[in-house]
């Protein structure tokens, strides 16, 4: 929803001052029409959120009604932005911002209809949609090359491999088979979800600081530092959280990724855990795609094109990406070129989400942006 932005409005002022900013929620979100319309009600037990036997009716619902699925494509999302867009009466030229699945919506608008806008800004470019290195279900590979990296990165660093105790990625294998065998004594990590959840501190620059700490500690067999890490979790992410309309919809989620971002559609579960079977980190996002229990819909005419002219665009990328991987954002942006300016700045050492793990380097980047064009550049954070 718009909501998951709230947080970051202040450095979009910062990076797009004298603007108007708009955040519209997207449909199936936030205060927008749903897909389970009873179970997703602001007023229901779990408000949008699902919550106990709604999980069951929704789900059921949505089996019973197939079409209505059908209503909440990528495609149909794209034309609510160009609606979106010619509806509202502004003062002066339209910028767009968009961020990890925002891009891919903002590319398939301008592919079905160029938008009347003056400049884009892509923040953590998803990969081409039919490239099979890096669609959904093959997130744990990214997670787990990405994990990979940053380890070697620690040991290359005298000061982190000294904190991660002198051998970064030997001291977390160890600290994996030990969770294997005392799950008891980790009862922050739910079991068999070590590696889901050591994955998931790759998403933020502090967060992967306090995963070599916790390496170098649990050398000694101390959990004191991830038990302060399941609360540092928490007061980092709760602001994305903090309104009614904040939920994600797992139903939507699900629709759109399992029938246009999955490439492989028969993966069964059984082989996604054989597959996750050799990596340090995982997602938890393939398997919630695989033998989805809901209807999908088939992919339009749209899918996988790329737009025939795009304005002004500058993409923002990380280095250490472990959801839209650089190399696909650097294979997409040569895909776009014939289609106008695009600029690529380099986020040194920053995972997912510009806006938000690094502030500064985005401020920087946008409005040099405004002032001088299209530029590649560098930012480390």
């Amino acid at each position: 929803s718009g909501a998951s932005l709230y947080p970051v409005i202040e450095t979009l002022r910062r990076a797009f001052p004298d603007h108007d900013i708009l955040v519209p929620d997207h449909r199936g979100t936030g205060f927008s029409g749903h897909i389970c319309i009873a179970e997703e009600a602001p007023d229901s037990a779990g408000g949008i959120a699902l919550e106990g036997a709604e999980w069951g009716t929704c789900f059921g619902g949505i089996a019973g009604n197939p079409d209505r699925i059908r209503s909440f494509t990528i495609s149909n999302a794209a034309r609510d932005l160009h609606h979106l867009i010619g509806e509202i009466d502004t003062m002066g030229p339209d910028d767009i911002y968009a961020v990890s699945y925002g891009t891919q919506l903002v590319l398939r608008a301008q592919y079905l209809e160029p938008l009347p806008v003056r400049r884009v800004v892509l923040d953590s470019l998803v990969p081409p949609q039919e490239d099979e290195r890096w669609d959904l279900s093959r997130r744990s590979k990214i997670v787990d090359q990405v994990g990979r990296e940053v380890l070697d990165l620690c040991a290359e660093d005298a000061n982190c491999s000294a904190i991660a105790g002198g051998n970064p990625e030997a001291g977390y294998q160890k600290l994996l088979a030990d969770i294997e065998a005392r799950p008891e004594a980790y009862p922050m990590i739910p079991e068999g979800q070590a590696k889901t959840f050591f994955g998931g501190l790759l998403n933020h620059p502090r967060a992967r600081d306090w995963l070599f700490a916790i390496i170098g500690q649990s050398r000694n067999g101390d959990t004191a530092g991830l038990e302060a890490v399941e609360n540092e979790l928490a007061a980092l992410t709760a602001e994305f959280s903090a309104y009614p309309q904040s939920p994600l919809s797992i139903p939507l989620v699900t629709g759109i990724s399992a029938s246009e971002n999955t490439l492989r559609p028969g993966l069964t579960r059984e082989e996604l855990l054989a597959e996750e079977a050799g990596y340090l980190f995982t997602s938890p996002l393939p398997s919630l795609l695989v033998e989805p229990r809901l209807p999908l819909y088939e992919q339009d005419t749209a899918f996988a094109r790329t737009p025939a002219a795009l304005p002004p665009t500058l993409i923002l990328q990380g280095t250490l990406d472990p959801k839209t991987p650089i190399e696909g954002a650097i294979e997409h942006r040569q895909r776009l070129e014939d289609a106008g300016e695009t600029g690529l700045v380099n986020i040194i050492g920053a995972p997912h989400f510009i806006l938000w793990v690094a502030p500064d380097c985005f401020v920087d980047a946008v409005t040099s942006f405004a002032k001088d064009g299209v530029h590649d550049g560098d930012c480390s954070i």
